[in-house]
């Protein structure tokens, strides 16, 4: 099952989502507050990687690494 949760600021404006409960090579898909994907996460294999599949964490599983990055 799929669950989505909101990701606010301190103003309580959301600044992005995740969305959590796939199977396979991820387990939860960050987007921004414009709906775009960031990245993903693998518990699995305790990685996160950015929207172009590059790693942005090879030991953790943390899609807050992917909504706190600057660009």
């Amino acid at each position: 099952m799929l669950k989505k949760t909101y990701v606010r600021d301190g103003k309580n404006r959301v600044i992005g989502s995740v969305t959590t409960g796939f199977e396979g090579s991820f387990e939860a898909l960050a987007r921004d507050e414009h709906d775009h994907v960031l990245g993903t996460t693998s518990e699995r294999f305790g990685t996160t990687r950015d929207a172009h599949g590059n790693l942005v964490s090879i030991n953790t599983a943390d899609a807050g690494l992917l909504l706190n990055r600057k660009k």
